[in-house]
């Protein structure tokens, strides 16, 4: 009884305050103490790797990296001196290695799906919108999750989806005609090309006719955002921790984006599970082509077992995610490049006028996309000097032998570097030159096998890659066959978009946007060009 009123007492007190703040000073030092030697221990194992300059033993290199164009020109001086490979530190918090050479990537990607791991600092800041999903699970999660999704990637079913991409791309198109007949001729590519890709997506995954390129939606803008946010967040050191980031404005902004998101994708997976049982009950046939949600609700593996609800939805969301912004970089730096260089665009709209010859209707079947040979060399090119994704990043459970007695010892995480890769000088001749005919089966035989790596590669490369390459072959071809492109002006700038300064975020944009002259074809001019 005793024991209260001295507690309470300002002896009392002072001496609880003086015993809390004791042991939390241990745990401090302790967790300290841990961090040190763990970074004192990665030091010397990636000693093995070139080091660049730092100024602090402690901060490595905390604040070097740049999601701006002068961040690009310092990967291009890290590849110029380093040739393949250095490490990097983010304080005593990350220790990275950066590769940038195919002799050292290709280790890497191929290493067993059963020792790669998705890092956190580049893919943990998805996990509460994409939650388990295959882009972020690891393990025999993730091989079971590959296995009940590669249907719905297989040939039968992308030949379905390519009418949805003729008629996204076909609203879009009318869209431009509206506009240039208003007087507009100057347009922002990542606007209207990124509402077409969502536009296109929601028709896949959900059979839904959102309307997006001509109205605003609710569902989209959130996506859009929860895109900016994640980009914010990862600039942000302090925002990396979830107790910090849930009570920012950003934060709260993110999760009311998430709610609108996860409650679109709960509806319709919910709804369609109704909709398939009932038919199933029923034995009626089906209204509809099958879609991805369709596909996965009812893929199961060998012990009869699908996904649930919620691993439904989280696939569905990744889909959204993963399938909008980078295409849309995809195509928007394709058009790009074939505008500022007339000769190749020219060449791409004769081998689609040619295809077209004697059809009714001017669209794209899924037996074209094999005979635009020329189109889709152009779109490599592309998809090498501007890739939508800069870098993809791993961890390993086991160290990782590279060549040159080189080790990347487990936890380590692994930076390959798509763009360093794509303008290694080492890799490529002129590479910062846009040369379709690099990819002309006659001129492809001396090319390393991971020097070409916009999907990623090995066992966990882009499950939707064939997508991506179905649905820019079809918009660029029919874009090409309408309309002719050539570069365009910033408003903001008054000036040509030649000197666009990119823009890597979590897709490569344009700072300012990527601005294109639009000039819509008649069918006599498409054919007499």
């Amino acid at each position: 009884m005793l024991v209260l009123p001295h507690v309470l007492s300002w002896t009392g007190l002072f001496q609880v305050l003086f015993a809390v703040g004791v042991g939390l000073g241990a745990v401090l030092a302790v967790l300290t103490t841990r961090l040190l030697l763990q970074h004192a221990w990665y030091t010397n194992r990636l000693s093995c790797f070139s080091k660049p300059h730092t100024s602090s033993w402690l901060l490595g290199h905390l604040g070097q990296m740049q999601n701006t164009e002068e961040g690009l020109l310092q990967v291009d001086e890290l590849v110029q001196t380093y040739k393949h490979s250095c490490c990097w530190f983010l304080g005593p918090f990350y220790h990275l290695v950066r590769v940038f050479h195919p002799d050292y990537v290709k280790p890497l990607l191929l290493a067993s799906a059963n020792i790669t791991v998705k890092d956190e600092l580049i893919y943990g800041h998805l996990r509460p919108w994409l939650g388990q999903s295959l882009l972020l699970s690891n393990g025999e999660t993730w091989s079971r999750k590959r296995r009940l999704l590669t249907p719905a990637f297989h040939f039968d079913i992308l030949r379905n989806y390519v009418a949805k991409f003729n008629s996204s791309t076909n609203t879009l198109h009318v869209k431009w005609r509206h506009m240039v007949a208003e007087g507009t001729t100057n347009m922002e590519m990542f606007h209207h090309i990124t509402l077409m890709t969502l536009d296109s997506l929601l028709k896949c995954a959900f059979s839904y006719d959102s309307n997006c390129q001509q109205s605003s939606s609710d569902y989209v803008s959130a996506i859009v955002e929860l895109s900016d946010l994640i980009m914010d967040r990862r600039m942000r050191m302090l925002h990396h921790w979830d107790w910090i980031y849930w009570k920012t404005s950003q934060g709260k902004r993110f999760k009311e984006a998430l709610s609108i998101v996860h409650r679109f994708t709960r509806d319709v997976v919910e709804k369609r599970r109704a909709s398939i049982s009932l038919e199933t009950d029923s034995n009626a046939a089906p209204k509809r082509k099958k879609d991805f949600v369709d596909i996965i609700l009812l893929s199961k593996d060998e012990d009869g077992q699908g996904l649930t609800d919620e691993e439904i939805q989280a696939e569905a969301n990744t889909f959204m995610f993963a399938g909008h912004d980078t295409t849309a970089s995809a195509i928007c730096w394709t058009l790009y490049n074939l505008a500022y260089h007339d000769h190749y665009q020219e060449k791409c709209r004769e081998e689609v006028v040619e295809l077209m010859q004697g059809r009714e209707t001017h669209e794209i079947e899924w037996e074209d996309l094999s005979n635009l040979p020329f189109t889709t060399m152009c779109i490599r090119e592309s998809l090498r000097l501007h890739a939508p994704v800069q870098a993809v990043t791993r961890t390993y459970t086991q160290d990782v032998e590279l060549p040159g007695d080189r080790t990347v010892p487990k936890g380590a995480i692994c930076l390959v570097s798509i763009y360093g890769t794509h303008h290694n000088p080492d890799v490529w001749t002129n590479p910062n030159e846009y040369n379709p005919l690099r990819f002309d089966p006659a001129n492809k035989g001396g090319l390393a096998s991971h020097a070409f790596i916009p999907f990623s590669s090995g066992p966990r490369n882009c499950i939707g890659q064939k997508f991506a390459l179905a649905e820019l072959r079809v918009v660029v071809a029919l874009t090409l066959l309408r309309f002719r492109l050539s570069p365009g002006v910033n408003p903001k700038l008054s000036s040509s978009s030649g000197g666009v300064r990119r823009l890597p975020q979590l897709v490569l944009r344009v700072e300012g946007g990527l601005w294109l002259q639009v000039e819509p074809l008649t069918l006599e001019e498409s054919h007499n060009e």
